[in-house]
């Protein structure tokens, strides 16, 4: 069989980053909880992937010392992956510095990662495919260059000594490996983003294209006088002597893992005022913004596909796209993950020698917002969601057991081009000329019901941010009262999915139009179950805390009684109950008291206009989950899309009494609060009885950001009124 005939192999991957600044370590296998789940790896196995890039660190292995290893975690871990039939592609240093007793700039670096990769061999002499350091280029440039890591150099010797040092270290340790497993192969990685720039830059960009190439150039013993990196290094402060050491010691990788981001591409420019100045800097002879290029370049720059060309054009090597990653709405990482796919396949039929493209990072991965430089504890999920009791598998578990099966996904959400490739992409001005966007072909919508409400107004908002082809349709357009006019709307349109952000609101006058109440938000949320059952089309519907009558002092959750106070909790209450039994597969979703930037009458919003105003605002002392608009339809869609059914409950995390959110708000505002009145709900003579405590929590996952979180953001997008 042909290699062009031969489907291309899915890996998957575990970021295992063990991080050194200052003096403090961070490890992504602890934060993961990866450390302590053995199980994880059956729920990798389900995927169908044929390999998996996983660690046997030296930092977690040996901390101490090379004379007092622990192998306990790596052999229950490397054996039970044997078991089920994974191939282990193990690593050995992930963007780290190794344990406290070396560094990077330390001389003896290589001969002691040498001699622990010896130790790992010996010890699973079956395993034969390694990565022993990850991305040197990419941790040289971080540590050395940028100063992000320890030993946080800003200069080119100790960028060079670093780099050097990993290159090194990779040849002895597949030395060390292959006299115990001949056949043991490398599996080098590193991201290759390519630099653009203005002309009057083009010398620095020149650099920085050839620098990128470094460590293969290195390892393959190809860097000799003839490159301009020959003399880059050497005016560095390298000795010839340390790089004919390569020139003599060639180790070329078996395979190239190729690390692509959206970040990595970056463009130069001297015009500092187009450019925030967190983005400045510049090198000795001239100050320029650094930005990553998607953000300004007009036409789009390089891609996979020829970053995999190129690559297989200077060294004639296998490759791989060893780690395919978007920190993003769940449809965009979806259309990345696509993306490479397509781009990997093309390659593959044009004779590129491509093996496989990577899922990374199964279990998410944190704080690479900041770099690492800060242990926020910021979470991007990926294959599976860690906010739940246990990894929850999303919509890339299934992409990927079927692209593991050489199945083309079909989404209508594959239709839309990702952010990257759609104008809005664009925050600085344009460099280049803006082609007229390619049309996608017709899809099947997303129908939003409820075009006059703050939610569903919000979803088209949010729909339209994520390129999700939307309708948002008014009661004109969809009476979901009537079973004829939903069977009208969904069989001309056509969709994949209904959202329902429609329904009867106004608590209080609900006690006096019980039957309009009823109709609209039981009746309503009923008929729309139904047809969508018939049509096979997903629906997700939204439900309330009111569902409850407030006598515990525990956060409610998904599996807790409801016992409705008043008329719009027993509609809500009632509407559950129908649309699961009619369609189980739906998605209730019951939140809790709205604040949002986009309209002007939430209880946020109403309360700093009159404390600004310098009135007396008065709220009652009933404890509530406050949830943000834009969280809320964020992490809704995302659970749809992953095709989550039931009941989920979703608010941001934080319980609080209505006065005291108004007191919140009003502090992180600056804005007086004396003039808040703090009261029981029964004296406001309000007609409907609610619930003194309806916080929401959650036994299936707590996906949205903190309380104060919300409100700073809040605080910063709310339109001015």
């Amino acid at each position: 069989m042909s290699l062009k005939s031969l489907p291309l192999e899915i890996w998957a991957g575990v970021e295992c980053t063990v991080n050194r600044v200052g003096d403090e370590y961070s490890d992504q296998l602890e934060q993961n909880g990866h450390a302590n789940r053995l199980k994880d790896l059956d729920l990798f196995a389900e995927l169908g992937i044929s390999a998996i890039r996983y660690p046997v660190l030296w930092e977690r292995t040996a901390p101490n010392s090379l004379d007092e290893p622990n192998w306990l975690w790596a052999d229950e871990r490397l054996h039970r992956l044997k078991a089920l039939g994974i191939r282990p592609i193990v690593g050995l240093v992930h963007h780290g510095s190794g344990p406290r007793y070396t560094s990077l700039v330390d001389p003896e670096f290589p001969e002691k990662l040498a001699a622990f990769a010896r130790m790992v061999a010996d010890r699973y002499p079956w395993i034969d495919y390694y990565t022993p350091v990850n991305e040197p280029l990419t941790t040289a440039r971080f540590s050395g260059l940028y100063g992000h890591w320890y030993p946080h150099g800003k200069d080119d010797l100790t960028f060079a000594r670093a780099l050097l040092n990993q290159c090194r270290a990779i040849a002895l340790s597949m030395q060390a490996i292959r006299e115990i497993n001949p056949n043991a192969q490398l599996v080098q990685t590193d991201d290759l983003g390519q630099i653009f720039s203005t002309p009057l830059l083009a010398y620095q960009a020149e650099l920085e294209n050839e620098r990128r190439w470094l460590s293969f150039d290195l390892l393959c013993g190809r860097l000799n006088r003839d490159r301009p990196t020959w003399d880059y290094l050497l005016s560095a402060g390298i000795t010839e002597a340390e790089l004919n050491w390569f020139l003599d010691n060639p180790c070329p990788p078996d395979i190239m893992g190729i690390n692509h981001y959206l970040t990595s591409d970056r463009f130069l420019d001297e015009r500092l005022e187009r450019y925030p100045k967190s983005v400045h800097g510049g090198n000795a002879k001239q100050a320029y913004a650094d930005v990553e290029a998607v953000r300004v370049c007009a036409q789009n720059t390089m891609g996979v596909g020829k970053l995999l060309q190129a690559a297989w054009q200077r060294y004639n090597l296998p490759l791989a796209v060893t780690e395919v990653h978007l920190g993003c709405t769940r449809e965009e990482q979806l259309r990345w993950l696509y993306e490479v796919w397509q781009a990997a396949n093309e390659q593959k039929q044009t004779g590129v020698d491509v093996r496989a493209i990577t899922a990374w990072s199964l279990l998410g991965a944190y704080d690479w917002n900041s770099l690492l430089t800060r242990f926020d504890g910021y979470y991007e999920p990926g294959v599976f969601d860690l906010r739940s009791p246990r990894p929850r598998r999303t919509a890339l578990a299934r992409a990927i057991a079927n692209l593991a099966q050489d199945i083309e996904p079909n989404h209508p959400l594959l239709n839309t081009p990702g952010w990257w490739h759609r104008e809005e992409r664009l925050l600085y001005p344009p460099v280049g000329d803006i082609l007229e966007q390619i049309q996608a072909p017709p899809t099947q919508p997303l129908i939003i019901v409820g075009a006059t409400g703050t939610l569903g107004q919000a979803f088209a908002r949010a729909c339209t941010e994520r390129g999700i082809f939307h309708y948002l349709l008014s009661r004109q357009q969809i009476d979901i009262t009537s079973p004829a006019s939903v069977e009208a709307a969904l069989g001309e349109l056509n969709p994949w999915a209904v959202i329902n952000a429609a329904g009867y609101v106004r608590v209080d006058d609900a006690e006096r139009e019980v039957d309009a109440c009823l109709l609209a938000n039981t009746e309503g949320a009923a008929n729309l179950a139904i047809a969508c059952v018939n049509r096979e089309i997903a629906l997700m519907t939204f439900s309330s805390d009111l569902v409850f009558d407030g006598s515990v002092t525990t956060p409610y959750t998904e599996s807790d009684p409801v016992a409705p106070l008043n008329v719009y909790g027993r509609s809500k209450a009632i509407a559950e109950e129908k649309v699961l039994s009619a369609n189980p597969a739906s998605l209730v979703v019951r939140t809790s008291a709205f604040f949002s930037p986009w309209d002007e009458y939430n209880f946020v919003t109403l309360a700093l206009r009159q404390l600004e105003a310098g009135n007396t605002f008065i709220a009652t002392d009933d404890i509530v989950s406050p949830t943000y608009v834009p969280d809320l339809v964020n992490a809704s869609l995302d659970l749809f899309i992953d095709g989550e059914c039931g009941l989920w409950h979703l608010a941001n995390q934080g319980a609080i009494a209505w006065a005291d959110l108004a007191k919140l708000a009003a502090k992180q505002a600056g804005i007086n609060s004396s003039k808040i009145i703090a009261c029981h709900a029964r004296e406001l003579g309000l007609i409907a009885q609610r619930p003194t405590y309806s916080v929401l929590g959650s036994n299936r996952g707590l996906l949205m950001p903190c309380l104060d979180d919300a409100i700073a953001r809040y605080l910063h997008q709310k339109q001015p009124h």
